[in-house]
């Protein structure tokens, strides 16, 4: 179904927002990321079913939107579970472990689900309307806190962009993947409102083409000057001195500060590293896993091989060949300049000064 955002200015302060409950409580409605960016295609859910697959097949995708809309699914299900106490807590517990599958390497979505679970133990023997508004108030909390740490991540780490800079930044942590003004992307956004000239170059990030299809597509909407790039130029930019820094998301930062982002980030680490140029991080603290040793413990999704055989639809691989898949990549915390939260800034980045920002 095809519809508009109810909402999306007061929640984002952008012109879009990735995910949104609907009044009522009973819909949520996403952007489908897939059509973009030739199309903007809002579709609207009922069901935990149909929220879990929109995650799965990438309709919504980023570490903080996909937290967000398992909350919003969450909420779907209280809304259809009529009984109370243990039967109402087996249905919604049932939602909660379909959505907690879907995507396994982004730690948001486990964060927010059992955020959302402690609110559902709170409430299970009241009647069902005040039940759905209180669990339905606190999906919607956890929306706009992500919004309200995307500008505070932004004001932390534009004090690292300098003045006439080109930032380089791989797959797609803007409002899209956030709740509506970004990680990555939210650091560009701040150094620009500070009066700062910020060029960006953006990876197109196979083989899905994240930043193809949707970096380059929210930095045009918003007036950025944008250059796209293949993945396999980013080597002889650097070399050349055309990036003045690289700022990316993260699907998860383990205790030891090693990051797992969208596959690929691992090599513009180690090209930074070669050619002195500083690569940072910005994420929420909703993805600090503290529980999580190091970057080895970090679980990588491994996705299908037809997105690699395929490009735009059409097969560019020859058959009876095999393709690896993984979603993620980790990047060691010794080739990070700093990481940006809305806690504050960790330089360098390592269990220590992740642990004093937890307290």
């Amino acid at each position: 179904m095809v519809t508009k955002l109810p909402h999306p200015e007061p929640l984002s302060g952008a012109s879009f927002s990735s995910v949104e409950l609907m009044p009522g409580d009973r819909e949520v409605v996403l952007l489908d990321q897939r059509a973009l960016p030739g199309e903007e295609r809002y579709q609207v859910f009922s069901s935990v079913e149909q929220v879990a697959v929109a995650i799965e097949c990438l309709a919504v995708r980023g570490a903080p939107a996909i937290g967000i809309a398992a909350s919003y699914g969450f909420v779907l299900a209280a809304a259809q579970e009529g009984g109370r106490g243990g039967a109402f807590l087996d249905a919604v517990s049932r939602a909660q472990g379909r959505l907690r599958r879907t995507r396994p390497t982004a730690v948001n979505l486990s964060w927010a689900l059992d955020r959302m679970m402690g609110v559902a133990r709170e409430v299970a023997y009241l009647g069902p309307d005040e039940r759905v508004a209180r669990i339905s108030a606190e999906a919607r909390k956890i929306h706009v806190e992500d919004v309200e740490a995307c500008r505070a991540i932004g004001r932390v780490g534009a004090a690292r962009i300098a003045d006439d800079s080109t930032v380089l930044t791989h797959c797609n942590a803007g409002a899209l993947a956030t709740g509506g003004y970004g990680t990555a992307l939210g650091v560009i956004r701040a150094a620009r409102s500070q009066g700062k000239r910020v060029r960006v170059v953006v990876c197109e990030t196979r083989p899905v083409l994240q930043g193809a299809r949707l970096t380059a597509w929210e930095l045009s909407r918003d007036g950025f000057d944008v250059t796209l790039v293949t993945d396999s130029m980013v080597a002889q930019l650097m070399r050349r001195g055309a990036v003045s820094s690289a700022v990316v998301g993260a699907d998860r930062i383990a205790r030891s500060g090693d990051v797992a982002n969208k596959i690929g980030t691992y090599g513009v680490a180690c090209l930074a590293d070669v050619h002195a140029i500083p690569f940072y991080v910005a994420a929420p603290w909703s993805t600090v896993d503290l529980a999580c040793d190091c970057g080895e413990a970090i679980p990588i999704e491994s996705r299908s091989e037809d997105e690699v055989f395929s490009l735009a639809g059409a097969r560019i691989a020859p058959p009876g060949i095999r393709a690896d898949n993984p979603a993620f990549d980790v990047t060691p915390a010794r080739l990070v300049r700093a990481i940006f939260t809305e806690r504050g800034e960790v330089s360098p980045p390592g269990e220590r000064a992740l642990s004093a920002l937890a307290c």
